[in-house]
Protein backbone atom coordinates (compact mmCIF):
# COMPACT_ATOMS: atom_id res chain seq x y z
CA UNK A 1 0.00 0.00 0.00
CA UNK A 2 0.89 3.28 -0.42
CA UNK A 3 2.05 5.69 2.45
CA UNK A 4 1.23 9.21 0.80
CA UNK A 5 -2.24 10.88 0.47
CA UNK A 6 -3.77 9.57 -2.90
CA UNK A 7 -6.93 11.35 -3.35
CA UNK A 8 -7.67 14.45 -6.04
CA UNK A 9 -5.45 16.73 -3.84
CA UNK A 10 -2.52 14.91 -5.00
CA UNK A 11 -3.82 15.32 -9.24
CA UNK A 12 -4.69 19.14 -8.08
CA UNK A 13 -1.12 20.07 -6.92
CA UNK A 14 0.85 17.98 -9.96
CA UNK A 15 -1.59 19.96 -12.29
CA UNK A 16 -0.68 23.24 -10.53
CA UNK A 17 3.27 22.79 -11.07
CA UNK A 18 2.39 21.02 -14.70
CA UNK A 19 1.27 24.75 -15.40
CA UNK A 20 3.47 26.51 -13.39
CA UNK A 21 6.42 24.69 -15.41
CA UNK A 22 4.52 26.19 -19.01
CA UNK A 23 4.62 29.59 -17.57
CA UNK A 24 8.40 28.95 -16.54
CA UNK A 25 7.85 28.93 -12.83
CA UNK A 26 9.98 25.69 -11.68
CA UNK A 27 9.50 24.39 -7.91
CA UNK A 28 11.62 22.45 -5.98
CA UNK A 29 9.32 20.03 -4.11
CA UNK A 30 5.59 19.63 -3.59
CA UNK A 31 4.05 17.28 -1.02
CA UNK A 32 0.69 17.34 1.40
CA UNK A 33 1.02 19.29 4.68
CA UNK A 34 0.12 18.34 8.30
CA UNK A 35 -3.89 19.64 7.84
CA UNK A 36 -6.33 17.57 5.88
CA UNK A 37 -6.50 18.69 2.32
CA UNK A 38 -3.22 21.57 2.93
CA UNK A 39 -0.74 21.22 0.70
CA UNK A 40 2.57 23.13 -0.07
CA UNK A 41 4.78 23.92 -3.26
CA UNK A 42 8.22 25.29 -2.63
CA UNK A 43 9.30 27.74 -5.65
CA UNK A 44 12.88 27.88 -6.76
CA UNK A 45 14.45 30.73 -5.20
CA UNK A 46 15.65 33.70 -7.26
CA UNK A 47 15.80 37.58 -6.83
CA UNK A 48 13.11 39.31 -4.64
CA UNK A 49 11.22 41.18 -7.11
CA UNK A 50 11.21 37.74 -9.68
CA UNK A 51 10.02 35.26 -6.82
CA UNK A 52 7.07 38.10 -5.53
CA UNK A 53 6.11 38.07 -9.25
CA UNK A 54 6.01 34.00 -9.22
CA UNK A 55 4.05 34.43 -6.24
CA UNK A 56 1.01 36.26 -7.56
CA UNK A 57 1.07 34.30 -10.36
CA UNK A 58 0.89 30.88 -8.56
CA UNK A 59 -1.77 32.14 -6.42
CA UNK A 60 -3.86 32.77 -9.45
CA UNK A 61 -2.49 29.29 -11.21
CA UNK A 62 -3.54 27.39 -7.75
CA UNK A 63 -6.89 29.05 -8.07
CA UNK A 64 -7.84 28.66 -11.58
CA UNK A 65 -6.69 24.97 -11.40
CA UNK A 66 -8.66 23.72 -8.57
CA UNK A 67 -12.19 25.61 -10.04
CA UNK A 68 -11.38 23.49 -13.11
CA UNK A 69 -11.71 20.58 -10.46
CA UNK A 70 -15.03 22.00 -8.87
CA UNK A 71 -12.64 22.98 -5.59
CA UNK A 72 -11.64 26.02 -3.49
CA UNK A 73 -8.48 26.85 -3.06
CA UNK A 74 -7.52 29.68 -0.36
CA UNK A 75 -4.82 31.45 1.14
CA UNK A 76 -6.32 32.50 3.65
CA UNK A 77 -4.41 32.36 7.45
CA UNK A 78 -6.89 30.35 9.54
CA UNK A 79 -9.43 28.64 7.60
CA UNK A 80 -10.04 26.13 10.45
CA UNK A 81 -10.48 26.18 14.13
CA UNK A 82 -8.06 24.19 16.23
CA UNK A 83 -6.30 23.04 13.07
CA UNK A 84 -2.82 24.22 11.61
CA UNK A 85 -2.40 27.82 9.81
CA UNK A 86 -1.32 28.32 5.91
CA UNK A 87 1.85 29.72 6.28
CA UNK A 88 4.19 31.98 3.69
CA UNK A 89 7.55 30.80 4.62
CA UNK A 90 10.34 32.59 3.06
CA UNK A 91 13.67 31.73 2.94
CA UNK A 92 16.29 34.11 2.48
CA UNK A 93 20.04 34.13 2.01
CA UNK A 94 22.68 36.85 0.22
CA UNK A 95 26.02 36.41 -1.80
CA UNK A 96 28.44 38.92 -3.16
CA UNK A 97 28.47 40.32 -6.41
CA UNK A 98 30.70 37.30 -7.45
CA UNK A 99 27.56 34.58 -5.84
CA UNK A 100 29.88 33.47 -2.93
CA UNK A 101 27.70 33.13 -0.10
CA UNK A 102 27.55 36.00 2.56
CA UNK A 103 25.33 33.32 4.89
CA UNK A 104 28.34 31.20 5.71
CA UNK A 105 31.17 31.81 8.25
CA UNK A 106 33.51 28.66 8.48
CA UNK A 107 34.96 29.91 11.96
CA UNK A 108 32.12 31.34 13.44
CA UNK A 109 29.20 29.78 15.93
CA UNK A 110 27.10 27.63 13.91
CA UNK A 111 28.85 28.30 11.00
CA UNK A 112 26.89 31.76 10.28
CA UNK A 113 28.13 34.71 9.74
CA UNK A 114 28.39 37.85 11.56
CA UNK A 115 25.90 39.53 8.76
CA UNK A 116 23.75 37.03 8.72
CA UNK A 117 23.56 36.98 12.15
CA UNK A 118 22.98 41.05 12.24
CA UNK A 119 20.26 40.55 9.41
CA UNK A 120 18.49 38.17 11.86
CA UNK A 121 18.97 40.75 14.58
CA UNK A 122 17.69 43.08 12.98
CA UNK A 123 14.39 41.05 12.14
CA UNK A 124 14.22 40.40 16.05
CA UNK A 125 13.81 44.05 16.54
CA UNK A 126 11.50 45.24 14.08
CA UNK A 127 9.44 42.14 14.33
CA UNK A 128 6.59 43.36 16.40
CA UNK A 129 6.20 46.68 14.37
CA UNK A 130 6.52 45.12 11.11
CA UNK A 131 3.65 42.42 11.95
CA UNK A 132 0.58 44.73 9.71
CA UNK A 133 2.36 43.57 6.62
CA UNK A 134 3.59 40.46 7.23
CA UNK A 135 0.81 38.78 8.82
CA UNK A 136 -1.74 41.38 7.25
CA UNK A 137 -5.25 40.68 8.19
CA UNK A 138 -7.60 39.88 11.44
CA UNK A 139 -7.48 36.44 10.76
CA UNK A 140 -3.99 36.10 10.81
CA UNK A 141 -3.54 36.27 14.43
CA UNK A 142 -5.58 33.46 15.08
CA UNK A 143 -2.72 31.13 13.54
CA UNK A 144 -0.83 32.24 16.20
CA UNK A 145 -1.29 29.20 19.04
CA UNK A 146 1.11 27.06 20.78
CA UNK A 147 1.76 23.97 19.27
CA UNK A 148 0.51 24.38 15.48
CA UNK A 149 3.74 25.03 13.98
CA UNK A 150 3.40 29.06 13.91
CA UNK A 151 5.83 30.77 15.83
CA UNK A 152 4.96 32.89 18.80
CA UNK A 153 8.23 34.16 20.16
CA UNK A 154 10.55 36.60 18.82
CA UNK A 155 13.40 34.89 18.48
CA UNK A 156 15.44 32.60 15.99
CA UNK A 157 16.74 28.46 16.08
CA UNK A 158 18.76 25.94 14.76
CA UNK A 159 16.47 23.94 12.42
CA UNK A 160 13.93 24.62 15.22
CA UNK A 161 10.20 24.81 13.92
CA UNK A 162 8.61 26.53 16.38
CA UNK A 163 11.36 29.63 16.36
CA UNK A 164 10.17 32.34 14.47
CA UNK A 165 13.36 32.67 12.37
CA UNK A 166 14.67 29.00 11.63
CA UNK A 167 18.05 28.20 10.37
CA UNK A 168 17.72 24.80 7.73
CA UNK A 169 19.70 22.22 7.96
CA UNK A 170 22.05 22.85 4.85
CA UNK A 171 24.17 20.25 3.02
CA UNK A 172 26.59 22.37 2.00
CA UNK A 173 27.96 25.87 2.59
CA UNK A 174 26.48 28.05 -0.38
CA UNK A 175 22.72 26.20 0.81
CA UNK A 176 23.37 28.50 4.08
CA UNK A 177 20.13 30.22 4.91
CA UNK A 178 17.46 31.55 7.34
CA UNK A 179 13.66 30.82 6.74
CA UNK A 180 11.12 33.80 8.39
CA UNK A 181 8.01 31.05 9.73
CA UNK A 182 6.16 33.93 10.87
CA UNK A 183 4.34 35.29 7.84
CA UNK A 184 1.03 34.63 5.77
CA UNK A 185 -0.29 34.72 1.94
CA UNK A 186 -2.60 36.95 2.61
CA UNK A 187 -0.58 40.24 2.75
CA UNK A 188 1.21 42.15 -0.25
CA UNK A 189 4.35 39.77 -1.69
CA UNK A 190 5.97 42.69 -2.81
CA UNK A 191 5.50 44.74 0.70
CA UNK A 192 5.96 41.54 2.98
CA UNK A 193 9.56 41.04 0.87
CA UNK A 194 10.92 44.93 0.98
CA UNK A 195 10.08 45.15 4.76
CA UNK A 196 12.39 41.93 5.58
CA UNK A 197 15.25 43.47 3.33
CA UNK A 198 14.52 46.58 5.60
CA UNK A 199 14.70 45.04 8.75
CA UNK A 200 17.66 42.53 8.08
CA UNK A 201 19.75 45.87 6.46
CA UNK A 202 18.67 47.77 9.55
CA UNK A 203 20.12 45.12 11.60
CA UNK A 204 23.28 44.41 9.44
CA UNK A 205 23.95 48.83 10.02
CA UNK A 206 23.53 48.65 13.59
CA UNK A 207 25.15 45.51 14.09
CA UNK A 208 21.93 43.88 16.01
CA UNK A 209 22.28 41.22 18.16
CA UNK A 210 20.30 38.08 17.70
CA UNK A 211 20.92 36.99 20.91
CA UNK A 212 21.00 33.27 21.78
CA UNK A 213 18.95 30.13 19.86
CA UNK A 214 16.19 29.29 20.83
CA UNK A 215 16.50 25.73 22.64
CA UNK A 216 13.45 23.39 21.98
CA UNK A 217 10.44 24.02 21.60
CA UNK A 218 9.50 27.83 22.05
CA UNK A 219 6.20 26.36 23.17
CA UNK A 220 6.94 24.73 26.22
CA UNK A 221 9.01 28.31 27.41
CA UNK A 222 7.81 29.59 30.98
CA UNK A 223 6.36 32.60 30.15
CA UNK A 224 3.69 34.15 31.92
CA UNK A 225 0.79 35.25 29.44
CA UNK A 226 0.29 39.00 29.43
CA UNK A 227 -2.00 41.21 27.25
CA UNK A 228 0.92 43.16 26.23
CA UNK A 229 4.75 41.39 26.43
CA UNK A 230 7.26 42.61 23.76
CA UNK A 231 8.58 39.00 23.68
CA UNK A 232 6.00 38.11 21.97
CA UNK A 233 4.58 38.47 18.30
CA UNK A 234 1.51 40.66 18.49
CA UNK A 235 -1.35 38.77 19.44
CA UNK A 236 -4.18 40.02 17.73
CA UNK A 237 -4.78 42.90 14.79
CA UNK A 238 -5.31 45.61 17.09
CA UNK A 239 -1.64 45.47 18.99
CA UNK A 240 -0.31 44.91 15.45
CA UNK A 241 -1.56 48.34 14.38
CA UNK A 242 -1.17 50.25 17.37
CA UNK A 243 2.69 49.11 16.59
CA UNK A 244 3.06 49.97 13.36
CA UNK A 245 1.25 53.71 14.50
CA UNK A 246 4.20 54.46 16.65
CA UNK A 247 6.74 53.22 14.38
CA UNK A 248 9.02 55.39 13.01
CA UNK A 249 11.25 52.61 10.96
CA UNK A 250 7.86 51.68 8.98
CA UNK A 251 7.45 55.09 7.75
CA UNK A 252 10.99 55.63 6.81
CA UNK A 253 11.10 51.89 5.26
CA UNK A 254 7.58 51.88 3.15
CA UNK A 255 8.01 55.49 2.41
CA UNK A 256 5.05 58.00 4.24
CA UNK A 257 2.80 58.34 1.93
CA UNK A 258 2.40 54.58 1.14
CA UNK A 259 2.84 53.88 4.98
CA UNK A 260 0.04 56.32 5.44
CA UNK A 261 -2.74 54.33 3.11
CA UNK A 262 -1.67 51.24 3.96
CA UNK A 263 -2.77 51.84 7.37
CA UNK A 264 -5.85 54.05 6.82
CA UNK A 265 -6.71 50.04 4.84
CA UNK A 266 -6.11 48.38 8.22
CA UNK A 267 -7.76 50.73 10.62
CA UNK A 268 -10.28 50.18 8.44
CA UNK A 269 -10.73 46.99 8.17
CA UNK A 270 -10.00 46.82 11.92
CA UNK A 271 -13.21 48.57 12.54
CA UNK A 272 -15.27 46.15 10.47
CA UNK A 273 -14.12 43.63 12.76
CA UNK A 274 -14.98 45.82 15.75
CA UNK A 275 -18.34 46.89 14.99
CA UNK A 276 -19.38 43.75 13.45
CA UNK A 277 -21.38 41.04 16.10
CA UNK A 278 -20.21 36.96 15.44
CA UNK A 279 -21.95 33.87 15.89
CA UNK A 280 -19.53 33.26 18.70
CA UNK A 281 -20.78 36.41 20.69
CA UNK A 282 -24.48 35.09 20.12
CA UNK A 283 -23.55 31.98 21.85
CA UNK A 284 -21.77 33.95 24.31
CA UNK A 285 -23.52 36.39 25.56
CA UNK A 286 -27.30 36.37 24.23
CA UNK A 287 -28.40 34.42 26.70
CA UNK A 288 -27.68 37.28 29.79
Amino acid sequence: FSSSPNDIGDVVRQEIVNVLEKCGIKYEKTHHEVTSSQHEINLEPGDPLTVADRCVLFEFVTKEVAAQYNLHATFMSKPFTGLNRNAFHIHLSFTDLAGKSLCYDENAEYHLSAMLMNFIGGIIKHARESSIVLAATFNSYKAYVLDKEAPVVRGWGLRNRSSMVRIPHAVNPAATRMELRCPDATGNVYLQFAILIFMGLDGIVNKEDAGEPDVGSTYKKELQPKVLDRRFLPHDFFPALMEAEDSIFMAESLGAELFANYMKIKIGEWEDHRTTITDLEHKKYLSI
